[in-house]
């Protein structure tokens, strides 16, 4: 779903990069849907939605959205923008892990390093949120990691930063790399 100005005529580099990233396959565990975008941070904005299925059970959702302001921003340092969610339960042992937020942007920064049309601009944050249910909502203690973050594309189309978009979900969920099977854990 795009948000766009009154105007009938969509900027070319906008309509580029939409075309773009509606033509991206992810890797079969991550399903990816056009979700309804933010209408006020830029005249034109698209999102897509993604969420990671493991055991057929969901572990890692997120979005990611495209902004162009033909006009550009100082601090984009460009006319585009991609700014991106990411929200995975952790698991009990990583939960306690003092360098798991660095580890998680590492997760964007590696999948960002990896574009052949490079990015600028970046920042962000990485939060841990524990839960811990009392009364009626029994049930154990869980945390989540939340990465929220933006950067600037040095090029129109982004297919390529969707890509890495679902490559961090991936990292996120901890799904093996592409062509890595994942050994069961035996138990004696």
């Amino acid at each position: 779903m795009m948000c766009m100005a009154l105007t009938t005529v969509l900027p070319e580099t906008f309509t580029r990069a939409v075309s773009a990233m509606r033509e991206v396959h992810p890797r079969q565990e991550i399903a990816l849907e056009e979700v309804p975008p933010p209408t006020k941070l830029a005249p034109y904005s698209f999102a897509m939605g993604g969420s990671v299925l493991r055991h057929g059970e969901e572990v890692t959702t997120g979005r990611l959205i495209l902004l162009h302001d033909p006009a550009g921003h100082e601090a984009w340092e460009g006319d585009t923008r991609l700014v991106c969610y990411v929200q995975a339960e952790v698991e009990a042992d990583m939960a306690g892990d003092p360098l798991l937020p660095q580890v998680g942007w590492a997760w964007l920064v590696d999948a960002l390093d990896s574009l052949t049309s490079g990015y600028r601009a970046i920042g962000g944050t990485v939060t841990l949120t524990t839960s811990s249910k009392f009364g009626g909502l029994h049930g154990p203690t869980t945390t989540d990691l939340e990465l929220r973050a933006s950067w600037t594309p040095l090029r129109v189309p982004v297919n390529d930063h969707l890509e890495a978009w679902c490559s961090l979900l991936a990292s996120t969920a901890g799904l093996p790399p592409v062509g890595v099977a994942s050994l069961p854990l035996r138990r004696t």
